[in-house]
């Protein structure tokens, strides 16, 4: 037992490091860029047009990646007014949040590794900063992998309190 905790908590702390620093890094740069930008028009009238498009894959990305943020924080969208009628399901409901979380990473992997594939083979890119779709698209089987990951950690909770 002591040994699949500790493996839980590697993987914990592996994935809240790599999620933390790759949020920092890409929020990091897109800013940067979007103040580079803000200097540039209004000190000299240029606009640089690759920033609007960084901002733009920025935020596809942190929102997916968010999102397993919020699985790991138990803070996805949840309606509760069953549970606030009848508290004893709670434990219930969590474990379908739960199970329905495993089955979205399942289907954002699928799906995503089939989108990579029709990207990668119509080899299309973004418009300025050239960037291939089957990268932009990448973050769908990631986020669903790091979704079953924290689900599994959470499942893991879950049933050490039941």
């Amino acid at each position: 037992m002591k040994k699949i905790k500790k493996i839980f908590r590697v993987i914990e702390k592996t994935l809240t490091v790599f999620e933390e620093f790759t949020l920092f890094l890409t929020v990091f740069l897109a800013l940067g860029g979007l103040f580079l930008n803000v200097v540039l028009r209004y000190g000299y009238s240029y606009t640089l047009a690759w920033s609007e498009e960084l901002v733009r894959l920025v935020i596809i990305y942190t929102t997916f990646i968010g999102s397993s943020v919020a699985v790991k924080k138990s803070q996805q969208v949840k309606i509760d007014a069953v549970i606030q009628f009848f508290p004893k399901t709670e434990k219930f409901f969590e474990f379908l949040s739960l199970l329905a979380t495993v089955v979205m990473g399942i289907f954002l992997i699928k799906f995503g590794l089939d989108i990579i594939k029709l990207m990668a083979m119509t080899n299309q890119s973004t418009i300025i900063l050239k960037v291939p779709m089957s990268v932009v698209y990448g973050v769908l089987p990631l986020t669903g992998c790091l979704m079953i990951l924290r689900a599994m950690g959470r499942f893991y909770r879950f049933f050490l309190v039941w």
